[in-house]
């Protein structure tokens, strides 16, 4: 196990100690050798993900049988997918083909909300497994596990890897725009320092046009290489700089820009505002499946050797369902498993990922809260079935949930603590329990109810 997932159950408790505190711990942490702090997996992978660039066809298809194999047999140990194998009439042990995964089930989240207990392998014990929680872009909040030791390491490694498509080198300074909660109030701090990976934290819940001087003076005073930000925290610090005028008193290496969709006229608008080039890719806290911007096209790259990649029917539009296997993480593999994600596909790539968009809230004082910033991961979700946005004026807010089997009702004062955690001290919250949350004309889940005039 890394020391990176020994740790982890610390991490509220250096989140929440004095800066002085966290800038001496995080210097020891970082100052620790990679291959200690992530484990042997890290080197592991960030060797693959180096090589698997120059492998032919041939050597990716024997690699994805194995690892497909590998995570079907894991998966049949548990009691969900040992009954859905035999009612298919499937053996893992007889998998030798990629065109042999269709037999299988596909999985929802649904399963995984009601099941997700029976689906964890008996060959691993608690301390091998890490619980983690996502919303999810289709307002179903998840919970899930991953595997310590593997699951992490491997993400930062393919992580590093694409990232250094734009330049990026481990260690470098990196400026972080993504949701961190550096106060709850709206009048509150903007930033703080992350001393264990030489990263500046920057609040994506209060960038507005009058507290934009501070967010230039923080970046000023730190000089990042990168900007690492949801796209919609991009496009709206370089629009604040070309209406006020401020300037960056450095330049950028990258932009480095997931979690939501990201246009083409976009990226072109931050590439040309910010004189660098911008990386752009898709992933999810499953660690199912991993895309990302190839070294010469904005399309977007699935990673052959860190998931299988499967596309639903087209719908009316032409767009497809991502569907994903996951590789690796033995402790819970997820097995033909349905993202709620759709892509335009051309070729086996994404041109572009559908939904995901800039969808806010706004609060009393004119604060716009991202949507992808609230769905960041905690449990405050957890045990419910779906989770509902609705705003009729600025300031408030009714969160509307529809509960699972396992929820209790006990659990509603924290919900409310968490959310307005995020959302600051400017908004009213109504928590709602609904039998079912609005759905689009064609049965599709919607974040944000919004009645706010645009």
């Amino acid at each position: 196990m890394s020391l990176e997932d020994t740790l982890y159950p610390l991490l509220k408790l250096y989140e929440a100690a004095p800066q002085p505190v966290k800038s001496l711990a995080g210097r020891a942490f970082r100052a620790i050798p990679s291959s200690l702090r992530y484990g042997p997996a890290y080197t592991r992978f960030q060797n693959e993900a180096r090589e698997v660039e120059t492998w032919d066809a041939e050597t990716i298809r024997r690699y994805q049988i194995a690892a497909l194999r590998d995570s079907l047999m894991a998966a049949a140990k548990g009691p969900f997918y040992a009954d859905r194998f035999a009612a298919c009439g499937v053996d893992p042990s007889k998998f030798e083909t990629l065109e042999q995964l269709t037999d299988y089930p596909l999985l929802t989240k649904q399963d995984l909300i009601l099941h997700r207990e029976q689906m964890v392998n008996p060959d691993f014990d608690a301390k091998q497994r890490l619980y983690i929680t996502t919303g999810g872009s289709s307002g179903v909040p998840v919970g899930f596990y991953l595997h310590k030791g593997v699951s992490r390491p491997k993400e930062q490694a393919y992580l590093e890897a694409q990232w250094s498509r734009r330049g990026y080198r481990v260690g470098d300074r990196v400026a972080v725009i993504r949701g961190g909660v550096t106060s709850s109030k709206a009048d509150g701090a903007i930033s703080y320092y992350d001393a264990t990976r030489n990263w500046l934290i920057l609040s994506s819940y209060h960038l507005t046009l009058e507290r934009l001087p501070e967010y230039v003076a923080a970046l000023n005073r730190f000089r990042p290489q990168h900007l690492h930000a949801y796209p919609s925290a991009a496009l709206m610090l370089a629009r604040g700089l070309e209406q006020t005028g401020l300037k960056l008193g450095f330049k950028l290496t990258s932009l480095l820009c997931g979690s939501e969709k990201l246009t083409a006229e976009s990226q072109q608008y931050l590439e040309h505002f910010f004189e660098a080039p911008v990386l752009h890719w898709y992933g999810h806290s499953e660690r199912i499946v991993l895309a990302a911007q190839g070294r010469t096209s904005n399309h977007l790259h699935f990673w052959p050797t860190y998931g299988f990649v499967e596309f639903g029917d087209p719908d009316a539009e032409g767009n497809r369902e991502i569907i994903g296997t996951s590789f690796h993480n033995h402790v819970m593999p997820l097995i033909r498993y349905r993202t709620g994600d759709y892509a335009k596909i051309t070729d086996g790539e994404a041109s572009e990922i559908v939904g995901r968009d800039y969808e806010y809230l706004v609060s009393a004082t004119g604060r716009r809260i991202s949507l992808t910033a609230i769905n960041m991961h905690d449990r405050i979700f957890d045990g419910l079935l779906a989770v509902q946005f609705f705003q009729e004026h600025e300031g408030t807010m009714e969160c509307r949930f529809q509960p699972g089997p396992q929820w209790q009702s006990s659990r509603e004062q924290a919900m409310q603590a968490g959310l307005l955690k995020k959302l600051g001290d400017d908004f009213t919250l109504t928590l709602r329990q609904v039998p079912e949350v609005e759905k689009t004309s064609s049965g599709k889940h919607k974040w944000l109810v919004s009645e706010l005039k645009q």
